[in-house]
């Protein structure tokens, strides 16, 4: 057994325990765990090859965007902090689930709507993301970019939101790591919506990232590097094989 969780085993308590009473932490082990670590693992390594240098000197950020999604800080190797939490639902919005909110939303909606957490837990899993922020589209990104392209605004601002929401997580990881020399996509959408990207880059002007668009439109399923030879930050597009980060650890 390869577990998701184990490459995020390295982060510090203040990345990984919540703001709850402690006694929840030593009784039934609640704390951020984190998922996609075969993935964030297989690529931040393949990164680092890429850029001829090594994982252990390099702050490296991993974007790992599919249905489900989640960003990751990797710092001399090793993960620092990743957004899903105690179950995959924390963090990014995704094609279903919800990603952050404020947990009184829950009771507020149980009340109103008759629902029991149960209930609940299940439309934040199966019926929200960008499913639900759309108006029920589809949980499948084409899907809702063509809708957009038709003019649906809706669809537009649920992107809009995706893309944000990534930005900001970009940004938290560069100031968990006091730094950053590569961000990458991954996973069905980090590697195939080339569209996509300049909507999340657009925010990252400030550490001085500069996207090749002609590259980027290039970089469908592709590992390529999508920055300007005079970005300060590396942008990377690679595909990820969880299959052989699973095969390699078994291996080892």
């Amino acid at each position: 057994a390869v577990f998701d969780t184990a490459f995020h085993q390295t982060m510090p308590e203040k990345a990984y325990l919540y703001g709850l009473p402690y006694e929840y932490y030593e009784k039934y082990a609640v704390r951020r765990y984190g998922f996609h670590g075969t993935s964030h693992d297989f690529v931040s390594n393949r990164v680092a090859e890429i850029m001829g240098r090594k994982r252990e000197d390099l702050k490296i950020i991993v974007c790992h965007l599919g249905n489900g999604a989640s960003v990751s800080a990797v710092k001399n190797g090793k993960c620092v902090d990743t957004s899903m939490g105690l179950t995959p639902l924390e963090g990014l919005i995704m094609g279903t689930r919800s990603g952050d909110l404020d947990p009184a939303i829950i009771e507020y909606l149980c009340n109103h709507e008759n629902l029991t957490v149960s209930e609940m837990l299940n439309i934040l899993n199966k019926k929200s993301g960008v499913l639900g922020m759309s108006g029920g589209i589809s949980s499948d990104f084409r899907d809702i970019k063509a809708a957009m392209d038709d003019g649906n605004e809706v669809a537009k601002q649920t992107l809009e939101a995706y893309a944000y929401r990534v930005a900001k997580y970009i940004g938290s990881y560069v100031a968990a790591m006091n730094g950053v020399d590569a961000i990458t996509f991954t996973a069905g959408v980090g590697e195939n919506a080339a569209w996509l990207r300049p909507m999340i880059c657009q925010y990252l002007g400030y550490l001085g990232v500069k996207l090749d668009e002609a590259a980027s439109e290039k970089a469908v399923g592709e590992e390529m590097i999508i920055s300007t030879a005079d970005s300060k930050v590396k942008l990377c597009v690679v595909p990820t094989n969880e299959e052989l980060a699973i095969a390699r650890e078994t291996l080892d």
